[in-house]
């Protein structure tokens, strides 16, 4: 390292320690009794028992299934949640039915309209007597040291820690990430990802949504097409012990402890909590009224429960970031039982198709029995995810998935047809675009009509753009800020947080149109067990992050799974990946050369990759998609090349440089 090099180097860091500072024993103390003397204590409901909770379909059903449950045959009531707006209609309908608890575990809490719909939520029920307790992980939630500050001083009832503070901070700055990263890169990269919303002990969520509104049909931009499960009944016990090792875990820091939070309220003392207007405050006020609809809560949640036996709920702990700590993550341990344990069909949904080696190792001895089960995943294309370098490692292994593993993979397209998602709610519709005079257009584009998310903060300010279908992807106005300049907080990978252009926002796509990215991970087992959860299946869920699934040994929740990942892998949803026609001259050589290069640690180079993108073109004798390993599929399906919708220049040579140094990057990733 030259002398310029390490002098900059050295300045970054005495910048970043000028911020992060620790707080002394006196001062946090100090900072914690101010926080706690401005707590309000007065109560808005003279029922102790009931605490005037609203009544509650779901909590209904919890309750009967406590008490129908046995030690030895237990009962349950599970809610598959596709759709974002029952995610959050049942989010409501939970917290305003409680009577004695609130825990809440999140990796993402943004401070848009949904989070602060639930921050609302959650601050009326303490102040009806409900003990609320909130667990956020530092590097994606809550972005204003004011509202943490707020939030520690705001009631009695209601208890706020950030868990794995990296330099005794709540909130860091890009210098202090760099500093973090160069003085404690373990620590920043081990993170909870957990995601749990339970109530009263009885019923309980997890599965892939954070809270933020793309992953609630809320943005008029770019959507998650997500899953949750809520299920009532006695493996919520389990759930509740599992929250409670993470609120007492040393990781987990009371926020007025911390050095930014703590250094405001010793400044200036407990702040109003701050909440900006609504964007859109007749969205927000027309799903608080649903929420206290009990037909509707009836026709769109309690209706779609099923009745299951045993439920499992696996989950890492704390323990898991002990330093030395190797022993396999009981969330993988199990995950990886449960698919050797497969006879016909394992069914796999994850955005990021990434595999740790043990992983690789696992999918390759079962692809080698004689009596495999069949491989099928639902994954994200280049065009639909939010994480450019996490698809780039999976382009690069596209062979060794199809040849050696076995996988029948379909990518996610970023304008599917009938995706399970509230095309109203988005607002991300011209109000004036008549679907019945889009005839000649594309499907895709008349579904989705919106506006880029390039336009992202312009659309904020405005409400929707009037975007004709089919318009280009121009960029953002001149001085317009956009997603990458704002550091997003929606980073699943969050050690690439603070990284390049291309890395932290989806890639500019041919045509204009409100976007989606797939963002459920979900598992099925021969169509007899399913599995809703966190595990993105890939080497930072094995090793780093903290995860949590529920499992149910059921046929009848199986098939309905297994039918909702189905949907999203159909020719209107998603593109097949199969091997590409074979090169006219020296197709041997040509797979050689590119399976060696695939190897290489630094650089893959070759530009000829084994498989493509197809899309199924029906016909008489095509009336269904083959599947890519059946004789039939490239008679039914037409190449539309590695990266179909994308535009960028230059953007197959860009993918190989990120891959060349994205294998580096795969224990990280």
């Amino acid at each position: 390292m030259n002398v310029v090099m390490r002098a900059a180097l050295a300045a970054l860091l005495a910048l970043a320690a000028g911020g992060c500072a620790g707080l002394g024993a006196v001062q946090r103390a100090e900072a914690q009794r101010i926080a706690e003397a401005a707590r309000d204590t007065a109560l808005e409901c003279d029922d102790p028992v009931g605490r005037c909770a609203r009544e509650s379909p779901l909590r209904a059903l919890a309750s009967r299934a406590y008490a129908a449950s046995t030690p030895d045959a237990p009962r349950h009531y599970a809610l598959m949640l596709d759709y974002g707006q029952d995610a959050l209609l049942a989010r409501l309908d939970m917290i305003r039915s409680a009577r004695e608890s609130i825990d809440l575990q999140t990796y993402i809490f943004d401070e848009d309209d949904s989070g602060h719909l639930i921050l609302d939520e959650l601050l009326a029920a303490a102040r009806r007597g409900v003990r609320v307790r909130m667990l956020v992980d530092q590097l994606s939630a809550l972005r204003n040291v004011d509202t943490l500050a707020a939030l520690v001083s705001t009631h009695a009832n209601f208890e706020l820690k950030v868990y794995n503070p990296v330099l005794g901070r709540a909130r860091i700055s890009y210098p202090m990430y760099v500093a973090a990263a160069a003085c404690c890169w373990r620590q920043l990269n081990r993170r909870m990802h957990n995601k749990m919303l339970l109530v009263d002990g009885i019923v309980g969520l997890t599965g892939g949504r954070n809270y933020q509104d793309k992953y609630f049909d809320w943005d008029s931009s770019y959507n998650f097409r997500d899953r949750d499960i809520l299920i009532g009944g006695p493996v919520t016990r389990e759930m509740q012990a599992n929250f409670n090792a993470f609120w007492i875990a040393p990781l987990s820091i009371p926020a007025a402890q911390l050095a930014d939070v703590g250094r405001r309220l010793l400044r200036t003392g407990a702040p109003q909590m701050p909440h900006e207007p609504f964007e859109a405050p007749d969205r927000v006020a027309a799903v608080s009224r649903q929420a206290d609809d009990p037909l509707l809560l009836g026709h769109r949640l309690a209706d779609a429960v099923l009745a299951v036996g045993e439920v499992e709920f696996i989950a890492d702990t704390p323990a898991k970031h002990r330093p030395g700590q190797r022993a396999l993550a009981p969330s993988t341990g199990r995950l990886r039982a449960l698919i050797e344990s497969a006879d016909a069909e394992v069914l796999l949904q994850t955005p990021y198709l990434v595999l740790s080696r043990p992983a690789q190792d696992m999918f390759r001895a079962l692809h080698a029995r004689e009596d495999g089960p069949r491989v099928v995943v639902s994954t994200n294309s280049l065009a639909a995810t939010d994480s450019f370098i996490t698809y780039a490692l999976s382009y690069k292994y596209k062979r060794r998935y199809l040849r050696e593993f076995g996988f029948n993979i379909y990518e996610y397209k970023p304008f599917p047809q009938n995706a399970p998602i509230d095309l109203d709610a988005t607002r991300g519709l011209d109000p004036g675009w008549d679907l019945a005079m889009a005839g000649e257009a594309d499907a895709g584009t008349r579904a989705l009509a919106g506006i880029d998310a390039e336009h992202r903060d312009d659309a904020r300010r405005s409400g929707p753009l009037r975007v004709a279908p089919g318009a280009g992807d121009s960029g953002p106005p001149p001085g317009q800020r956009t997603q990458q300049q704002r550091l997003p907080l929606d980073r699943e990978y969050s050690a690439l947080r603070y990284a390049g252009v291309g890395v932290n926002r989806p890639v500019p796509l041919r045509r204009a149109g409100l976007r989606f990215g797939l963002h459920s991970k979900s598992l099925v087992i021969d169509e007899r067990v399913g599995v809703v959860g966190t595990h993105n299946f890939d080497p930072r869920g094995d090793n780093l992050n903290t995860e949590s699934a529920v499992v149910i040994d059921d046929p009848a929740f199986a098939r309905a799974l297994a039918a909702s990942i189905r949907n999203d892998m159909l020719p209107q949803n998603s593109w097949a990946i199969g091997p590409r026609d074979k090169a006219p001259v020296f197709p041997g050589l040509d797979y050689s050369l590119g399976k060696a290069s695939e190897r290489l640690p630094l650089f893959d180079l070759w530009p000829m990759r084994y498989a493509t993108s197809y899309e199924f073109v029906p016909g008489p004798a095509c009336p269904l998609p083959p599947p890519p390993d059946h004789p039939d599929f490239r008679a039914c399906h037409r190449p539309v090349g590695d990266f179909p919708e994308v535009s960028i220049g230059l953007k197959p040579l860009l993918t190989r440089i990120v891959t060349a140094f994205g294998a580096g990057l795969a224990p990280i990733l």
